[in-house]
């Protein structure tokens, strides 16, 4: 019996409920780190720092996150995930509140600091419950729309933070974040199911010898190393994308939400279908895709003088459907990666990669770009080609994970006459609750 095509499974009301909250909780999570962007251009002046120290700011969030995900890993397998969420994302909330009250830099450091020990968990805690619910070969969809969070935070979040901030101070922005995000945990609290299967799989009790089991492997290793490098562009690019766009670009400050509004647009629309054809096309191929294109477009962008807003709007649709593709792909392979008593504990420790690589990254970018006298960006072309380097890189990297996943996937195939009972969390896993085998159009070419 051949695996069901992606196109042939059918989401349950309950599973379609927990891709509706992943997607609402990423919302509020990207757009706690996305909002330091668009208010770049306020911040900086408003606390009269560098860029230096701005982008110091940002990597407060970044290295704290990563020390948290390090210290989680160990025990990310042990608990009901549910609760490992509910804990985690309660402190992600204290921490943006304390950002919406901060009165002077040190405070805000601090502040992100806190945000970023307790939010930098809960992508990795969402990554493990996504793979422990849905099969392999849907999980390009699934990432489609938990990844519409990135363009939902453009179409609602970004603008409508700009226009708080720009009416009550920046201050305003970040406690929309913490009213928002308090709805979400109690829906969460209220609606989410136990998932415990992992626990059943566990091999030892002790969370440092789980850690240590984790880290070593050396298939795991090399997922590692693919995502420092593609956690280099966000983290380069997008702290100084506003004031790039305001002055060197030449766009208003009251026209930039538009930018973001029209470009969310895109993403939302762009998401869900870029996923399924991830499942379709092959998800590494379509990360080759999304890597040339994204190349080519950060090379562009990061070169351009004042330009008009429509070409902005274009230039910035393009760059982020190459985004997409890249993430929702990547992300779909990582998931495979792991077996399921490691899961929790692998998603942990890629993350905190990610965290550390994207500090160090925007650590480096404050360093690079210079704020002249006069008002424009210097040295951002060649962030550009830093970012174009670590794409092609990736690629290289992503390679051998895909073979992995595919020849974990082939193993994992039922045998043929007799069916593929599901085991573990959720449907489309066979026994042991690993994910069903991804058919053989998904990523094989």
């Amino acid at each position: 019996m051949n695996a069901p095509s992606p196109q042939a499974h059918i989401f349950t009301s309950y599973q379609k409920f927990v891709i509706a909250m992943l997607a609402f909780l990423q919302f509020t999570v990207v757009l706690d780190f996305m909002i330091m962007s668009p208010l770049g251009a306020i911040l900086m002046p408003a606390l009269h720092i560098s860029t230096r120290q701005f982008g110091l700011a940002v990597s407060a969030y970044a290295f704290s996150a990563g020390i948290a995900g390090i210290l989680a890993a160990g025990f990310a397998d042990k608990f009901d995930r549910k609760k490992i969420l509910l804990f985690f994302y309660a402190g992600f909330v204290l921490g943006t509140f304390l950002c919406g009250i901060a009165p002077s830099y040190p405070f805000l450091m601090g502040a992100r600091i806190v945000t970023g020990l307790f939010g930098g968990v809960i992508g990795s805690v969402s990554m493990a419950i996504i793979a422990d619910i849905f099969p392999l070969q849907v999980r390009g969809r699934v990432m489609g729309f938990v990844q519409t969070a990135f363009a939902g935070s453009q179409v609602l979040g970004l603008p409508i933070g700009l226009f708080l901030g720009n009416r009550w101070g920046w201050h305003s922005s970040f406690l929309m974040i913490v009213a928002v995000s308090s709805l979400v945990g109690i829906f969460i609290f209220v609606k989410l199911e136990p998932i415990t299967a992992h626990i059943k799989a566990q091999t030892t009790s002790n969370p440092i010898v789980h850690l240590f089991k984790t880290v070593s492997q050396f298939r795991y290793i090399q997922a590692f190393m693919a995502t420092t490098l593609l956690a280099t562009g966000g983290f380069m690019l997008m702290p100084f994308a506003s004031a790039f766009s305001v002055n060197n670009l030449k766009i208003p400050l009251s026209q930039l939400p538009w930018v973001y509004l029209a470009t969310g647009i895109s993403s939302m629309l762009m998401g869900p279908y870029l996923g399924k054809l991830s499942d379709k096309l092959g998800k590494y191929r379509m990360f080759c895709i999304g890597s040339v294109m994204g190349m080519a477009i950060v090379i562009i962008y990061c070169n351009l003088g004042q330009t008009p807003i429509a070409g902005v709007i274009a230039i910035n649709i393009v760059l982020f459907a190459a985004i997409t593709m890249r993430m929702v792909s990547s992300q779909a392979l990582a998931s495979a990666m792991p077996d399921l008593a490691d899961r929790g504990a692998f998603m942990a420790v890629n993350n905190s990669v990610a965290q550390f690589a994207g500090g160090v990254a925007a650590t480096i970018a404050g360093l690079i770009v210079v704020q002249t006298p006069n008002g424009p960006l210097e040295h951002y072309n060649i962030l550009g080609y830093v970012v174009a380097t670590a794409m092609i890189a990736a690629i290289g990297l992503m390679y051998p994970i895909h073979k992995m996943v595919m020849q974990k996937a082939a193993a994992q195939a039922p045998n043929p006459g007799m069916g593929g009972g599901a085991g573990g969390q959720g449907p489309g896993q066979v026994s042991g609750g690993q994910p069903a085998a991804a058919p053989s159009s998904s990523g094989t070419r």
